[in-house]
């Protein structure tokens, strides 16, 4: 299929797997999961179904000099450079126009790079079904069945089915819902009609950017810009200018909850996890009988019970880490950094990133 891309989104900072994931060297630039990194493994389960040259990637100028040795197969011209993040809106527009110029048709699927996603297989037969419902106009998504009421993920209302592709069926979208309370989401999950929302999404490069225009029209507005200068001296210089005054939005916010012709496809068994945080390490890990997870060469844990902790391999030599009689925490030693948290606020993670920003300890960041 020469009309189907792929957009990895991989310009995020990662902050809440702070201080493994820095400016140097982000989220999507580590090994979490063996040797590869988890850019790497997001191209190399894209590779079945796409060749390298259909794989865009958007990040910034310094984290694209960091990935691109990751995946030297996807051509240096693939890696689009935002001038600053802006938003998922922003990221998948500038995506759009790029392919949209080359054929109106163009279907993409945009992707991230810090997911873990077990069940290879399914996933590009997932996304091969996909394609065929965007082929029809719809703005497609995967929904992934939810395992438990997680409040940390979005939720999306699946309405009346409207056929097999594939060997999966497709359903209306009835709603997008922001991350729910407890409650909430127990209910959302009770129902059978939620599904979490994976933030995958696969659509027809001219459809979206229709979409972005009746949603949001300033944005649409900078795109043309950026989209007329494409090819030309001034590209560079139209990017960096328009790019600074576009509003930061996600995708999901900005135009997903207020779309026409919305489709989920539910992903059951994918193995699917965002590697958003830390405390998401004991879903994708076997933890020991006492509910540890010990990811450091050298450890002695006596009476310690559902903790996490985790020595950066980058560290040179092999430090003990000695704990007694504590339950529940994240540990993480990086070497210049040492992490104690309790798990029930590791997702306030921010909060002590930003606290250093402002203290002027950037180079902690």
């Amino acid at each position: 299929m020469d009309d189907f891309a792929a957009v990895i989104m991989a310009g995020g900072g990662g902050t809440r797997l702070w201080p493994i994931s820095r400016r140097k060297r982000p989220k999507q630039s580590l090994r979490l999961f063996g040797d590869q990194t988890l850019f790497r493994i997001a191209v190399d389960r894209l590779l079945p179904i796409m060749t390298p040259e259909q794989i865009l990637v958007v990040t910034v100028a310094e984290q694209a000099e960091l990935l691109q040795p990751q995946a030297p197969m996807v051509p240096a011209s693939n890696f689009l450079l935002e001038p600053a993040p802006r938003g998922t809106a922003s990221v998948i527009g500038l995506a759009a126009i790029r392919l949209r110029r080359q054929n109106p048709e163009f279907v993409m699927a945009n992707l991230t790079a810090d997911h873990y996603i077990a069940n290879v297989d399914k996933f590009q037969k997932l996304l091969l079904a996909a394609y065929e419902v965007a082929c029809q106009g719809e703005l497609v998504t995967l929904g992934i069945t939810p395992r438990y009421p997680d409040t940390g993920y979005g939720y999306i209302h699946r309405g009346e089915l409207l056929g097999t592709f594939c060997g999966y069926q497709a359903y209306r979208v009835e709603a997008f819902k922001e991350k729910p309370a407890l409650a909430t989401a127990e209910a959302y999950v009770n129902s059978g009609e939620y599904v979490w929302n994976s933030g995958m999404f696969v659509w027809k490069a001219s459809r979206i950017l229709d979409e972005i225009e009746q949603q949001m029209p300033a944005l649409f507005s900078g795109l043309m810009e950026i989209e007329a200068a494409l090819g030309t001296p001034e590209e560079g210089r139209v990017l960096e200018e328009v790019w600074h005054e576009l509003e930061s939005e996600t995708i999901d916010f900005g135009v997903m909850e207020g779309a026409e012709q919305v489709t989920v496809i539910p992903a059951d068994d994918l193995g699917w996890w965002d590697v958003g945080g830390w405390n998401r390490l004991f879903e994708l890990m076997e933890p020991d009988e006492d509910g540890n997870l010990l990811v450091a060469p050298k450890t002695l844990a006596l009476d310690m019970h559902r903790t996490l902790i985790y020595q950066d391999p980058e560290i040179k030599g092999e430090r003990l880490i000695a704990t007694l009689g504590v339950d529940d925490l994240i540990v993480i030693d990086t070497g210049d950094v040492l992490l104690v948290c309790r798990r029930e606020r590791a997702e306030e993670l921010r909060r002590l990133v930003q606290e250093l920003a402002n203290a002027g300890l950037d180079h902690y960041l």
